[in-house]
C-alpha cells in the first residue's frame, strides 16, 4: 500500500501540475483558456482509447512489469511537456501523456482486488486515493515553489522546470516497483502460508457471489454502464478541481505562484481526513451508497458557492475546501459500487469501463469550462454546469442503484 500510494500521488500530480503550469505558460506561449481548457482535457481522450487495453496487459503480464512500464513512460512524456510551443504540441503532448498513463488506475483498483476482500477494500481504496489529497498538499507548494523560484534557471521558464522536476519521481517509482512490488497474495514472502490460506479463501469465497464474471456480461450490463455514467458526474468535479482551482484562487486577488499554492493546501488537508473517515465509516457500516451520494451533494454545493466568491478569497476557499472535500470523498467510496458485483475476467474490463467511460468527463469539464471562459468571460456557467453533473449522479445513484447490490 505505500508503494501504491506514492504512485497515486505522483500520477495525480504529473496529470493535474498543467494547472500550475498554466499560471505562467499561457502568458508566455499566448494560450487561450479554450486552449488550455482543450489541451487539459484532451488527456483523457488518450486515456480513454488504451485504458481498457491496458488492464488487460496488466493481467497479463502482472502489475510489477506492467506498472513499471506505465510509471517511467508517463515520466518521460510528461517532462517533454517542457518543450511545447504551440497550440498543436501541447495537444499532442497532453494526448501522449494520457495514452502512457491509461491503466494505472484502474489496474490499482483490479490489483487491490486480488488482496483485499470487499469489505476491507473501502478502506484500501481511500487509502490509495488518499494519495490525490496528499498531492494536493504538497503538490500545490511546491508547484508555487518552482514556478516562484525556479524562473530563468539555466535559460528555462518556471513553468518548464515544473514539468521536468516533477516528472523525475515518477521514473524512479517506477523502477523501485519492479524490484519490490508482489503480484498476488501467493508471491508475498512477508505473509506466513496460513495467512495466505486464509486471504485467499476469502477473497474466492467473495467471488462466487459476485454475478458478473465474463467480458459479455459487462459489455451487456445496464449496471456496468449506469456505474460509468455516475462517474462521468463526478470525474467532472474532480477534474474542474485539479485543471482549476489554482485560476480561481487568483481571479480573487492572489497574484504570486506560491501564495496560490499554499493555499491549495488548505481543501485538501480537510478532504484528506473526510476521505479517510467516510472510508473507515463505509466498512464498519458496509454502507456504499449513501457514501457517495452525501459527498457529490456537498461538492455540488461547493461548486455552485465558487461563482459567488468574486473578489473574496474567504468565500472561495470556503467553497474550494466544500468542493475537494466532496469529490475526494465521494470517488474512493464510488469504486465500492462496481467492485462489489463485478468478479473474474469482468473485473478487469468492467474497472477500465468504468473509469474510461467516467474519464470522459476529464475531458469535457477543462475543455467546457474553458471555452465557456473565453465565450462568457467568467468561469461561473462552466462552475454550475459541474456542480449539476455531481448532483445528477448522486440522484442516479439513489434512484438507480439497489441497496442490496452493493452494501455488503
Amino acid at each position: 500500500m505505500p508503494i501504491l500510494f506514492v504512485g497515486y500521488i505522483i500520477s495525480y500530480l504529473d496529470r493535474v501540475n498543467v494547472g500550475f503550469a498554466k499560471l505562467q505558460m499561457m502568458g508566455e506561449l499566448k494560450f487561450s483558456d479554450g486552449v488550455y481548457g482543450l489541451g487539459a482535457g484532451i488527456f483523457f481522450l488518450g486515456y480513454f482509447l488504451f485504458e481498457i487495453p491496458s488492464n488487460i496487459m496488466l493481467q497479463r503480464v502482472g502489475a510489477r512489469v506492467w506498472i513499471c512500464r506505465v510509471l517511467v513512460t508517463w515520466g518521460v512524456v510528461s517532462a517533454c511537456t517542457a518543450l511545447v510551443r504551440k497550440p498543436l504540441e501541447f495537444y499532442a503532448v497532453r494526448c501522449l501523456l494520457g495514452i502512457a498513463e491509461a491503466g494505472f488506475f484502474p489496474g490499482m483498483i483490479l490489483y487491490l482486488t486480488y488482496w483485499f476482500p470487499s469489505h476491507r477494500r473501502g478502506k484500501m481504496v481511500a487509502v490509495l486515493l488518499a494519495g490525490s489529497a496528499v498531492s494536493g498538499i504538497v503538490g500545490g507548494p511546491i508547484s508555487g515553489y518552482i514556478l516562484h523560484y525556479f524562473a530563468g534557471s539555466l535559460d528555462l521558464a518556471g513553468w518548464q522546470w515544473l514539468f521536468i522536476l516533477e516528472a523525475t519521481p515518477a521514473v524512479i517509482l517506477g523502477i523501485v516497483i519492479l524490484f519490490f512490488l508482489e503480484d498476488r497474495v501467493a508471491n508475498a514472502n512477508w505473509l506466513s502460508p496460513q495467512e495466505k490460506a486464509v486471504v485467499v479463501a476469502e477473497i474466492n469465497e467473495e467471488a462466487v457471489a459476485k454475478t458478473h464474471n465474463t467480458i459479455s456480461s459487462v459489455l451487456a450490463s445496464p449496471r456496468v454502464w449506469l456505474m460509468g455514467l455516475i462517474f462521468f458526474g463526478i470525474e467532472m468535479g474532480s477534474y474542474a478541481i485539479g485543471f482549476w482551482q489554482p485560476t480561481i484562487i487568483r481571479l480573487t486577488g492572489v497574484k504570486d505562484a506560491f501564495n496560490i499554492g499554499l493555499l491549495t493546501m488548505v481543501p485538501y488537508t480537510f478532504a484528506l481526513i473526510s476521505m479517510i473517515l467516510f472510508g473507515c465509516h463505509a466498512d464498519r457500516t458496509r454502507e456504499r451508497r449513501w457514501h457517495v451520494v452525501v459527498p457529490s451533494i456537498v461538492a455540488a454545493l461547493g461548486f455552485a458557492l465558487c461563482t459567488q466568491a468574486g473578489s473574496s478569497t474567504t468565500v472561495a476557499m470556503i467553497a474550494l475546501t466544500m468542493a475537494v472535500v466532496g469529490v475526494v470523498s465521494a470517488i474512493p467510496m464510488f469504486w465500492a459500487l462496481p467492485t462489489s458485483f463485478l468478479g473474474g475476467t469482468a473485473a478487469t474490463v468492467g474497472i477500465a469501463l468504468v473509469n474510461c467511460t467516467g474519464n470522459l468527463g476529464g475531458f469535457l469539464s477543462p475543455a467546457i469550462i474553458g471555452f465557456l471562459k473565453d465565450y462568457t468571460g467568467t468561469l461561473n456557467s462552466g462552475l454550475f454546469l459541474v456542480s449539476g453533473c455531481m448532483l445528477a449522479s448522486a440522484i442516479l445513484i439513489v434512484a438507480l442503484v439497489p441497496a442490496k447490490l452493493v452494501n455488503r
